[in-house]
Parts: C-alpha cells; structure tokens; sequence
C-alpha cells in the first residue's frame, strides 16, 4: 500500500517561500515519477512540476518557472517543492503525486499518476 503525505504548508505574504515535503512510503517500483499539483479557488487541478527519480530531470508549469524547485531524495523516498516569490494565484490545495516512468512522459496528465496523497494547503495573501 502505497501512501504518500504531504507538510509544509501553510500562510504567507506575496512575495514570500515556503516548502512543501511528500514522503512515500510503501513504494516497490523503481525510481518513480514524483509531481506536485494544485488546485485552487474554482480552478481545475493542474500539474505544477514532476522529477523523474532515475535522473532527476524536472519540468514545471510555465506559470512557476524560475520561482518553484522540485527536488527528490530517493534514498529517503521524499520529494520537496520550494517555493520562493509566491504570488496570490499560487494558492490552492498542492497534492503530490506518484507515478510510474510514463507517467513523467506523459507531463501533467492527473489519470497518468497511481498515487495521491491528501494535499496541503497553500495560501499567498497580497
């Protein structure tokens, strides 16, 4: 049984950081796709940024390019998001996901990914 679970979040002025962790727990694929999603007010759920854990290669949103880093520690089966010059509209529910190699290939698709976790939620005051 795979689970993963989300912390980090929480309440800040624009402009400010925060860093959201996933730790999993019970996965036996090897090195698997890691993403981060959001969700905010009214807005669909949308794909912020993935790592492929056997390299390490990332992409993100175009929305958080140069603000937002993903970084995964696949010794210790965690995957961190930092967020650095949040905006009002970086608000939402950030879930994580896991998935497999294809899921990476496939970017940002939510059926694409196996694994959920319950989300943190994010809120970026003006």
């Amino acid at each position: 049984q795979v689970q993963l679970v989300e912390s980090g979040g929480g309440s800040v002025q624009a402009g400010g950081s925060l860093t959201l962790a996933c730790a999993a727990s019970g996965y036996t694929g090897a090195y698997p796709c890691m993403a981060w999603f959001r969700q905010g007010p009214g807005n669909e759920r949308e794909g912020v940024a993935r790592v492929w854990g056997g390299d390490g290669t990332a992409h993100y949103a175009d929305s958080v390019k140069g603000r937002f880093t993903i970084s995964q520690d696949t010794a210790k089966n965690m995957v961190a998001l930092q967020m650095n010059s949040l905006k009002p509209e970086d608000t939402g529910m950030y879930t994580c996901a896991a998935g497999t190699y294809y899921s990476c290939l496939e970017g940002f698709t939510v059926s694409s990914y196996t694994y959920w976790g319950q989300g943190t939620q994010v809120t970026v005051s003006s």
